[in-house]
């Protein structure tokens, strides 16, 4: 029998069966740098009768901008992807490999379910592999691309994900979208179902992507800022003496992001869900961050859903070592029954245990309002902030305008409650009050803020 014959079949066939999603993972890592691992690993399903070439799986190591990681990708086209417990064998040897040389995962997910026939035993591979992937969390950056449809227990793997990309045709759903769409009464499509768009809550779509490419290029990005596979201090070339005038007439979230991280530095993670919540990966005069930029045209108010966000973010920091920086436009709890009813209160507690994790730097930016709550957990120095700027024209107080007014001039019935307001904020919230009692440490112009930052991150870095 001519061995080299019958291998180079063998290997035909498996490609073959994986055509398509190795064409995604050439896309996503450097030219000619992926080798694949168990790439003739088979078993037989007795459900359909036929062996399943290449599990349903592909597995190996590449580069990604010349950053190594290891890639697991189901492959659709054996059995739409289905999962076995020999494919979640596959997998896991990826992610013993990973952790044993500290590299990134990168997930390709596209699967309709379990393969039928293997029963229990296929669940007990999955909890083998989701246990695998829970254990890894904050140990090394995991990526989850959603290439297609991906239901069942593979979406727990999107969850344990510290960033999850959707392309254009990902659909994520614990169920069958039309299962869920049926016991909810409903006749829709499965993109609303579990589309990007329609998982706005979720915190579970990091990155809508147009392309594999653009996938690639903001993986190289995140990994680019985190200490751990670049530096934490980068020569970039950016100007540390920069000065920005236009933020002196006009600071929104917006202006403030691009004027303070350098250039093509910057990542925003999650835009979908509460946007008013901005989390930013980047770099401030070639040092790394983690930022928060709390933004609307009225001070964001805290909801289950944005402390959530904010909570996951600051963890993703203090396990990767990066310095944290808050910048707050924020007041209290949103006052409505829906709210009330919530895990706010959980979340807020989390976020604060999460702070006490934050070992790097921590530096707070009052650039519109800190107002009780909001001041508490985004710029208070028993909250853990090692140093506090605010601007000049920012508010830091007790209440909003209007019910501070109502509580301090409660005795002037007969005035005008917008004039009472207006009375009580200037009052009372001018950062002044703050900073005579050492809780900020410097009032700034807004044109000076990344040169404060910058000097301050240098002092404070481990």
């Amino acid at each position: 029998m001519d061995k080299i014959k019958l291998l180079r079949e063998r290997r035909s066939e498996v490609l073959a069966a994986g055509s398509a999603i190795r064409k995604t993972i050439s896309e996503l890592v450097d030219r000619d740098s992926f080798a694949e691992l168990a790439g003739f690993s088979f078993s037989k399903n007795e459900f359909y009768g036929e062996e399943a070439a290449g599990e349903g799986v592909v597995t190996g190591f590449a580069t990604v901008e010349g950053n190594p990681v290891y890639i697991a990708a189901q492959n659709f086209e054996v059995l739409s992807g289905g999962v076995s417990k020999e494919n979640c064998a596959k997998i896991l040897k990826c992610l013993d490999l990973a952790e044993k040389n500290s590299t990134p995962v990168v997930y390709i997910l596209n699967s309709l379910g379990v393969q039928v026939g293997e029963g229990v035993t296929v669940l007990e591979g999955l909890a083998q592999l989701l246990a695998r992937a829970a254990k890894l969390h904050g140990v090394v950056p995991q990526f989850a691309v959603i290439n297609g449809e991906v239901y069942g227990q593979s979406a727990l793997l999107a969850a344990c994900a510290d960033f999850t990309f959707f392309l254009k045709n990902g659909v994520l759903a614990a169920d069958s979208p039309l299962v869920i769409a049926a016991k909810s009464g409903k006749n829709t499509a499965k993109e609303t179902v579990g589309g990007a768009k329609a998982l706005d809550k979720t915190n579970l779509v990091s990155f809508e992507a147009e392309s594999v490419a653009q996938v690639r290029e903001t993986v190289a990005k995140i990994l680019n800022v985190l200490p751990e596979y670049s530096s934490v201090v980068v020569e970039n070339g950016a100007d540390l003496n920069a000065v920005f005038p236009a933020l002196n007439k006009k600071c929104g979230g917006e202006e403030l992001i691009a004027a303070v991280f350098d250039k093509d530095t910057s990542v925003e993670v999650g835009k979908n869900c509460s946007p008013e919540a901005r989390c930013v990966l980047g770099r401030i005069g070639g040092i790394s961050v983690a930022a928060v930029v709390t933004d609307g045209e009225q001070p964001m108010e805290l909801n289950e859903n944005n402390v959530a966000k904010i909570a996951s973010f600051a963890e993703f920091a203090a396990y990767y070592d990066l310095p944290f920086v808050s910048f707050v436009n924020a007041q209290g709890i949103r006052a409505d029954l829906a709210t009330q009813n919530s895990l706010v209160l959980k979340n807020i507690f989390r976020l604060l245990e999460v702070y006490d994790l934050l070992d790097n730097a921590k530096v707070s930016v009052v650039y519109g309002s800190a107002i009780g709550l909001g001041y508490t957990l985004f710029a208070a120095k028993s909250a853990g902030f090692d140093y506090s700027y605010a601007f000049a024209d920012a508010k830091i107080a007790l209440f909003d305008g209007a019910k501070g007014a109502e509580i301090e001039f409660s005795e002037e019935k007969k005035a005008d409650k917008a004039k009472l307001a207006a009375r009580y904020a200037e009052e009372n919230s001018d950062p002044i009050h703050a900073a005579k009692n050492g809780y900020v440490d410097n009032i700034i112009e807004p044109q000076f803020v990344k040169q404060y930052l910058i000097a301050s991150l240098q002092m404070l870095l481990k």
